[in-house]
């Protein structure tokens, strides 16, 4: 039994496999159908998407999935792709987590009286950095802005809205395109190796189409293979895909958090 039409929705970040898939042709030669590309802003949009029967697939962080399939959004994670991806940047004049000796409290504590942007509630960039701001006790010392697009929050930081980020290391980079910026706090002082993000099916794709749910994942692990042994390859592909990105630029993102599965 074939399907005419796949609908995958993804995100803006571009170390997900899915940027690679776009551009690979035994995507649609092996699953034999059309391919519905969807970019949404954040992970709890795209699970209103799955609620409304808009998506076959997604690509997104864990919480929002979690979230959702407490709710009754009929989803399953099948795959992963990255460990870590968590980071936070912050205008040159703060140290970084080695300055501090990783005292991420120390680090956090730099920031009272100041705004951080992170992106939408309920995003796992969300849940990490309320997770340090709870455990410090410094809610009522640094004010926390959540955005429903996280490129916002590097344009909001050139803006002096914001002192810091939290977010991809898409973020970061894109940070220092605007201001100058820093990583303050690398990924792994955040959450040594967390689930990143995962590719979610709908449960009536699983149950009626299981043959596309594994082409797709043969596929799925060859591009995130090239993503973690050729970086470099992987960056031509991506940028190409990307286009208003360049291959320096994607190679940047790659390094920063190379936990690839």
């Amino acid at each position: 039994m074939e399907k005419n039409r796949l609908s995958i929705g993804h995100l803006t970040t571009c170390y997900h496999s899915n940027f690679i898939l776009m551009q690979d042709d035994d995507l649609k030669t092996r699953l034999n159908t059309e391919m519905e590309w969807k970019m949404f802003g954040t992970g709890p949009e795209m699970v209103a998407a799955f609620r409304n029967n808009e998506l076959d697939i997604g690509y997104m962080g864990l919480p929002p999935a979690i979230i959702g399939i407490e709710k009754g959004v009929k989803i399953r994670c099948v795959a992963g792709g990255h460990v870590e991806g968590t980071i936070m940047c912050a205008k040159k004049k703060y140290k970084d987590d080695i300055q501090l000796d990783n005292n991420l409290f120390e680090v956090l504590s730099q920031f009272k009286g100041s705004a951080i942007g992170v992106p939408a509630k309920g995003s796992i960039h969300d849940v990490i950095l309320s997770f340090f701001i709870e455990k410090y006790n410094l809610q009522n010392e640094i004010e926390i802005i959540n955005y429903q697009q996280p490129e916002i929050i590097a344009l909001d930081m050139k803006k002096n809205k914001l002192e810091g980020g939290v977010g991809t290391p898409c973020l970061a980079v894109f940070a220092e395109t605007l201001l100058e910026s820093r990583l303050v706090i690398r990924a792994n002082n955040l959450w040594d190796n967390n689930p990143s993000y995962g590719v979610f099916f709908h449960e009536d794709l699983i149950e009626k189409y299981p043959n596309y749910v594994l082409e797709f994942l043969a596929l799925h692990k060859k591009s995130a293979t090239l993503i973690r042994e050729s970086p470099d390859v992987a960056a031509k592909i991506i940028a190409e895909t990307v286009e208003m990105a360049t291959e320096e630029y994607i190679k940047k993102v790659l390094s920063i958090s190379p936990k690839y599965c």
